[in-house]
């Protein structure tokens, strides 16, 4: 059996007037082999949508005319030939789309979702916490209200930016307006709630550390990325100043990276991406290495269905496991129906598919209906990594309809 088709799709809705200008982008793998079996990948968007694709092409040089059941002998290769990729972001989504839809062509090969050839079924539910649930959200009525409809779906986790368009440095008004932020959710929520506070890996040491003592109280989950990820020395200052405890490592493209990082006791929790560390190949590697240091895993998990769909076929096997971040109830509803609105979720909980491969089927007229070409929209009012109309300038952000609420 050998790859012997290679399609990339960009898919995506129009968000305004214009040129290429494109929202909620997802790029898509197909691969196809030579007795017709198919399976699809993943890679990471985030305005890199045109590097991306061009890295694809360029992993396809290395994969096609291979066999897909040959995952580690295919990625050592790629390795062998990208001088760069421990250090590329664009070629480690781009090698682990393909590693994703090998795993699924192996799976269909074998007539077994992925985890029962991967060390068989830890649990047959996974445990999700909902982000993506606080788009317009500014007041802290605003984040309780939503609080309150997501709980209502049964979930039992939460995970929301409270900083508004704060940036490296936190204000006292703004942090003051952060605390109400959670203080809200919390309260909206009776307490019964886990609480996941997403920094987005912006604020400076100090500021971080402030914002840690003010939210101590509430006891979060974790808190996620509280420092620049380019600034380890400044992480191990806040672990030093802290007693909260930190989730990272979605910006991690490497086991070696994973190493340092729990070496250095700068982590709690390990989130790394299957769509830039390396596929189901090197997360399991990663997860096994995290177990090793007694972290557990809570995989990164933003960007569509199929990257979801894999995660939680690596969720179902490894024992480390502590709870899935998930956007699937947020998505728009192409990317839903794109997977026929699999797998289901009930009660805050994701049951693993037993289907062959990933688990879900993709719905190749979605694919075509929604495929586009050229840049992803940019907005300069409003960084990409936020969740939609929740950045806003400070003079905005308390408005008079909350005023009089309080």
């Amino acid at each position: 059996m050998k790859i012997t088709d290679v399609e990339i799709y960009q898919l995506g809705e129009r968000a305004s007037p214009g040129s290429a200008t494109w929202a909620s982008n997802s790029i898509l793998l197909k691969l196809t082999t030579s007795d017709g079996t198919v399976g699809f990948g993943e890679a990471v968007p985030t305005l890199r949508v045109q590097p991306v694709i061009q890295s694809l092409r360029e992993v396809e040089r290395v994969y096609k005319g291979k066999d897909p059941l040959d995952v580690e002998r295919n990625m050592h290769e790629w390795h062998k030939h990208d001088f760069y990729m421990p250090m590329s972001f664009e070629s480690t989504t781009a090698v682990s789309a393909f590693d994703i839809a090998c795993w699924d062509i192996i799976g269909k090969h074998f007539g077994a979702p992925i985890y029962e050839l991967t060390g068989g079924a830890f649990r047959s539910r996974v445990r999700l916490y909902l982000n993506g649930w606080y788009d317009n959200c500014v007041t802290p009525a605003q984040f309780a209200e939503s609080a309150r409809k997501s709980v209502a779906k049964g979930y039992t986790a939460l995970k929301f930016d409270p900083f508004g368009d704060s940036y490296d440095y936190i204000e006292e008004e703004d942090l003051n307006l952060a605390h109400s932020r959670v203080k809200a959710v919390q309260e909206a929520t009776n307490g019964k709630v886990d609480l996941l506070i997403e920094h987005h890996g912006r604020f400076n040491p100090n500021s971080a550390i402030m914002i840690a003592k003010k939210l101590e109280e509430f006891s979060p989950l974790f808190v996620e990325e509280p420092i620049h990820p380019d600034n380890p020395e400044g992480l191990g200052k806040y672990r030093e100043a802290t007693r909260l405890r930190v989730a990272l490592g979605e910006r991690l493209l490497t086991k070696e990276q994973v190493v340092q990082v729990l070496s250095d006791n700068l982590a709690d929790f390990l989130q790394v991406d299957l769509t830039n560390i390396g596929g189901i190949t090197q997360a399991r590697k990663v997860a096994g290495i995290a177990e090793a240091f007694g972290v557990e895993m809570a995989f990164h998990n933003a960007f569509g269905p199929i990257q979801n769909a894999a995660t939680i076929q690596v969720d179902a096997t490894i024992p480390n496991f502590l709870i899935q971040e998930s956007f699937y109830d947020c998505f728009p509803a192409w990317k839903r129906q794109l997977v026929n609105d699999e797998p289901k979720i009930e009660n805050g909980y994701a049951t693993v598919p037993k289907r062959p491969g990933i688990g879900v089927e993709v719905n190749e007229k979605i694919l075509d209906k929604y495929k586009v070409e050229g840049q992803e929209y940019f907005n300069p009012d409003e960084p990409v990594w936020v969740v939609k109309n929740t950045w806003k300038n400070p003079k905005e952000r308390l408005c008079k309809s909350d005023s009089q609420e309080r």
